[in-house]
């Protein structure tokens, strides 16, 4: 395997204070039928809002402009067997057009759902993003190894 991390984009489109998951169709059981995020892997030479933007526009057909997608959380995830991936969360509350499903060979179904009560069989990539986002936390490592105790006090600011 080559050793180097992906870089995947997701979109949290929030209206009402619901935000949009859609259902994956996937060969892999452990992520088939369960609820994700509008989200895809950057492309060589592209910026991860170009990314997000082209995505949203690819998989739901609505058109977000780069200025309005506002960074809310990354995920840095490993897992057995699969590549590292760097997961950059992005927030937008405003495009044009309204959803549809525009790869149902990949998503079966694309519903609203309360922030407050999303499902449970979200995804655990998406739903470690959605926490942090809704927690107001930037970062959550996953399947990592936890971080050594520090031994040393951090320096004081201001001085």
């Amino acid at each position: 395997m080559v050793h180097r991390h992906l870089v995947d984009v997701h979109v949290v489109l929030v209206r009402d204070r619901r935000v949009l998951l859609s259902r994956r169709r996937d060969t892999d059981s452990r992520f088939d039928g369960r609820w994700h995020l509008p989200s895809g892997k950057v492309d060589a030479g592209e910026s991860v809002l170009a990314a997000a933007a082209r995505e949203t526009e690819e998989e739901i057909g609505v058109r977000v402009e780069q200025a309005d997608l506002r960074h809310v959380h990354t995920v840095h995830v490993t897992a057995p067997g699969l590549e590292p991936r760097l997961g950059l969360f992005f927030e937008v509350t405003r495009w044009s057009g309204e959803p549809v499903n525009r790869e149902p060979d990949k998503c079966s179904a694309l519903t609203w759902f309360p922030l407050a009560a999303l499902p449970a069989d979200l995804i655990d990539y998406p739903a470690a993003g959605l926490r942090g986002y809704l927690s107001g936390t930037s970062l959550t490592l996953t399947g990592w190894p936890p971080a050594p105790a520090s031994t040393t006090r951090p320096p004081e600011r201001g001085r």
